[in-house]
């Protein structure tokens, strides 16, 4: 049996069968009122939240997330109807534990059970008219029912998508034009125009005559500049899937001599 702290941690966990096969989710754990240990688990079954069954943790162990149980999916799912009011009777638990075919810790076994059973059967026995033996004494009528699929859905969480900026380098090359300053020598002939100024100085001199050249050259500055608006929204898209499942059926045959039985009735 598992501590009631580990128990507590369990709540809200996947249950599955003694072959991994998901059986639901536990919704809350029952204590014994005497000792305080844990005893059962009210686990979710339905396929709409709107069934749940009583699941005994006598053998419940953890499986990674998992709270794995020896019972088969089926028989949970078929365990006996029970109010959830937080608080089990005795004739509950007897019940419940009949059902998972094991012995109740006061005394209680199945093959009394099994004869307390058939004793309250013969009482009746004269007074009824036909027994159906998966429920109750019935009148002269048999009912046959079947079990049909219910399909819905339910919304999960599919994923998530986030919008994230990064900044990236790249290198970009341009041509731009560039202008500079070369010197040019130039060289003319002393004529009657000129002659003025070529002999306004010393006859013979030293002189030097100094000429600053200018060049351009490429400045790079860089700015931000905006380009387009990006925001993340969402589409509802509908497609259509096929939901499948097994379904029981009850069929009613005629035994007997056909002779006594007479004609039949058609319908």
């Amino acid at each position: 049996m598992p501590d009631i702290q580990t128990v507590r941690s369990w709540q809200g966990r996947a249950m599955v069968d003694g072959d991994g096969d998901r059986i639901g989710t536990i919704e809350s754990i029952y204590v014994d009122d005497k000792s305080g240990e844990p005893e059962w688990a009210l686990v979710n079954t339905g396929l709409f939240g709107t069934k749940s069954s009583f699941v005994p943790l006598a053998q419940a162990t953890a499986s990674g997330d998992q709270v794995q149980v020896p019972y088969e999916k089926q028989l949970v799912k078929d365990a006996p109807r029970i109010d959830t009011d937080q608080h089990l009777s005795e004739a509950e638990e007897q019940e419940l534990w009949r059902h998972y075919g094991l012995d109740y810790a006061s005394g209680y076994t199945i093959d009394t059970g099994d004869r307390d059973r058939d004793g309250i059967y013969d009482q009746v026995q004269d007074s009824a008219v036909g027994r159906d033996t998966s429920g109750p004494t019935t009148d002269d009528a048999m009912t046959r029912s079947e079990e049909e699929l219910r399909v819905g859905t339910t919304q999960r969480e599919r994923g998530r998508v986030r919008l994230r900026k990064y900044v990236t380098t790249e290198q970009v090359t341009q041509t731009v034009p560039v202008q500079r300053e070369e010197v040019r020598v130039e060289r003319e002939p002393i004529t009657d125009a000129n002659i003025g100024a070529a002999t306004s100085g010393p006859a013979i001199s030293e002189e030097e005559h100094e000429v600053t050249l200018h060049e351009e050259e490429p400045v790079v500055e860089k700015r931000a500049v905006p380009r387009e608006r990006v925001r993340l929204d969402k589409e509802t898209v509908t497609e259509q899937e096929q939901v499948g499942g097994e379904v029981r059926k009850e069929q009613i045959e005629v035994e007997g001599d056909q002779d006594q039985l007479g004609r039949q009735d058609q319908r």
